[in-house]
């Protein structure tokens, strides 16, 4: 979806998942080709005007990398709200952060963590995803440095460190 938002400064709301698949003999994390920007990200994208957040990433999901919701784990912090009367409640981000995209606006970003333990069972979108890469951690650490791949680095760190072990798998379409 192209900007909501056209003036300088101002934001618009995007969604990342960061997904590690875990059936293979060390982990691996995902990332494509991003089909505009020519550099390898995570998937994600725009959160368009009749979506939540959380609908946004399960389309993203399904559109890059050709992974839908049931195929997915969720990692979830131990300690959370579990339920709340009256809410449609959504999973706990990894991370939420702004940051700017040249030449003058910003991302407010709500990033997932997911956790596969299979290969997709779709094909990606025509037109998104032309190469979706799995690397191991050293993969990941070879590729060229840049703002953003030292953002992503870093988050994709925390997940394989802390997140994997610590963290709750929770099934991804509890909340679909």
């Amino acid at each position: 979806m192209p900007h909501i938002h056209t003036k300088d400064n101002q934001h618009d709301l995007t969604v990342t998942a960061y997904v590690v698949r875990v059936d293979t003999a060390e982990p691996r994390v995902l990332l494509h080709m991003h089909r505009k920007l020519g550099v390898l990200l995570p998937v994600g994208g725009h959160v368009e005007l009749l979506e939540t957040p959380w609908q946004a990433a399960i389309h993203e999901l399904a559109e890059e990398s050709g992974y839908t919701i049931d195929q997915l784990q969720i990692l979830q912090p131990k300690s959370r709200i579990k339920q709340v009367a009256g809410l449609d409640q959504h999973p706990y981000p990894i991370l939420i952060n702004t940051h700017p995209i040249p030449p003058m606006h910003f991302h407010t970003d709500i990033d997932y963590a997911f956790v596969a333990t299979s290969d997709s069972s779709r094909d990606v979108a025509i037109g998104e995803s032309s190469d979706i890469r799995w690397l191991n951690r050293d993969e990941l650490d070879g590729l060229p440095e840049s703002a953003t791949m030292r953002g992503v680095r870093e988050v994709y760190r925390f997940i394989l460190d802390e997140a994997l072990q610590g963290w709750d798998r929770v099934a991804g379409d509890a909340w679909a």
